[in-house]
């Protein structure tokens, strides 16, 4: 249940700041004078500025891109209020070797706090838990002191914080103790990337904010215009569309042999195209990471002597022994005849339903690291192997389950136990009593939570000296 309060008076800050916070790049605000914890406040932009020196040295270049958008939406006699703050501690900084950690915790350079410091002696660091207004506010500017009255009382609620309950005592917690940021790579990597307006750079922005503590927002993903012709794979295999769209038969066999090159590309094999379709020519060959001549057929049925097509052609332009070396692969339709079934059992050809080479593709699309290429080949057994595609692709979701159900297992728990973090010998403890999908012994538990800890996964975090892990982002079991 939220709490309503009623605030009267608001905190005047420069503008680059309350973005900073509306943001949840930080946390923390610098006030003249010393704040009481758990007073609350509105949060009011300000254009102009008493900082000794200019922004663009006052603060660290990658707030100002941002921050300068928000200056525009401050008129010359209003101001729009979009969040209020709760102060729940104020610290005194007095000491000038705990400014480089303070900097690099927060938007301000270390140069600007140190003129802060020889101006006032002290620096008051007021951390703030910041809420959104559920509508901005426009009210006349006013006189820039410190506090300023609001012309009438606003009713503010707490059902819209900017950093969850948990997400903000981490953060408060390594500020109190001046400890450095975890990840500084991965800030300027979104400062980089985040003024751009591509659907795939916004998701990569949010991602790393939620991984840096940031943000604790969940993303609502949006149908991805990007990959819906994977939907086509299938339909383009049957030949049966001819008639609607009134192909030839070489257009459809051209379409289904384009959407398999653009299929296998995106499972992440190279596809060459020295050796593209065509008459005569080999319809598909991957080099990386192992070598596969592929044969596509479109229609109702695998035609008898596709077998010895793809060896006919494969062995033209590969020669006898890299092919036989190679991974031989028909992708079609239907059902194959007994003569081509013992024909793919003969020379060790692998043949697989265009539905099935679909579902790998929705695999990869909904969990981009869950298929493993090398693993994938002992599945490439000869003779139709749909059933064994199938069982990868079980294998390759069971594994995401578990995954996503270890995720919401440190997460629950942490939020149960008020912890900062969580050791392997405790959460396993938690996981035998939580309904875990599959069972598992402490050494193995660690090893995936160590995965999902890597900086290329970023779903735990670890504290390396402690070796205990904290909650960062779900992975969130998905359909397409």
């Amino acid at each position: 249940m939220s709490n309503l309060i009623l605030l009267d008076t608001a905190l005047c800050l420069p503008s680059p700041e309350v973005e900073a916070l509306l943001q949840g790049r930080m946390m923390v605000v610098i006030p003249r004078t010393f704040i009481h914890p758990g007073r609350s406040f509105a949060l009011y932009p300000s254009i102009s500025s008493i900082n000794l020196l200019p922004d663009e040295q006052y603060y660290k270049s990658n707030l100002l891109t941002s921050a300068q958008k928000v200056s525009t939406q401050i008129g010359s006699k209003t101001v729009w209020i979009k969040a209020w703050g709760k102060c729940e501690l104020c610290q005194i900084l007095s000491s000038s070797q705990s400014l480089k950690a303070l900097s690099e915790l927060t938007v301000w350079t270390t140069k600007a706090l140190e003129q802060i410091l020889l101006q006032r002696k002290h620096i008051f660091v007021a951390h703030l838990h910041v809420y959104l207004l559920s509508q901005p506010v426009e009210i006349l500017m006013n006189s820039q002191t410190q506090f300023v009255s609001l012309p009438y009382s606003l009713r503010v609620s707490d059902n819209l914080p900017v950093l969850n309950d948990r997400i903000f005592a981490q953060r408060k917690h390594q500020l109190e103790k001046l400890q450095p940021p975890l990840h500084p790579e991965l800030e300027e990597l979104q400062s980089a990337i985040a003024s751009l307006s591509e659907p795939a750079a916004k998701q990569l922005d949010h991602d790393i904010k939620v991984f840096l503590g940031w943000s604790s927002d969940k993303l609502i993903k949006q149908p991805d215009p990007d990959i819906a012709w994977i939907n086509d794979i299938a339909k383009l295999s049957d030949r049966s569309i001819e008639l609607e769209e009134k192909k030839s038969n070489y257009q459809a066999g051209t379409d289904f042999e384009n959407i398999a090159r653009r299929s296998l590309e995106f499972l992440g094999f190279k596809v060459e195209n020295a050796y593209k379709g065509g008459a005569g020519g080999l319809d598909l060959f991957c080099s990386k990471p192992y070598p596969i001549v592929c044969e596509c057929k479109a229609g109702k049925l695998i035609p008898s002597r596709t077998i010895e097509e793809l060896l006919k052609l494969g062995g033209m332009h590969l020669g006898k022994t890299q092919l036989l070396t190679s991974v031989k692969l028909v992708i079609g339709p239907g059902n194959p005849s007994t003569d081509t079934l013992k024909a793919a059992k003969e020379w060790e050809v692998s043949i697989i339903n265009a539905m099935t080479l679909q579902k790998l593709v929705e695999l990869k699309a909904k969990y981009p690291g869950a298929i493993n290429l090398v693993e994938l080949q002992q599945y490439l057994e000869p003779g139709q192997i749909d059933y064994k595609i199938d069982e990868y692709i079980d294998k390759a979701e069971r594994e995401m389950n578990l995954r996503s159900h270890i995720i919401q297992l440190v997460k629950k728990h942490l939020e149960k136990t008020n912890d900062r973090d969580v050791g392997v010998d405790s959460l396993h403890v938690a996981y035998i009593y939580d309904h875990p999908p599959e069972t598992l012994t402490p050494k193995e538990l660690y090893e995936i939570m160590i995965e999902l800890s890597s900086p290329l996964t970023g779903y735990l975090g670890r504290d390396k000296k402690s070796d205990r892990f904290y909650f960062l982002r779900d992975l969130p079991i998905i359909t397409i």
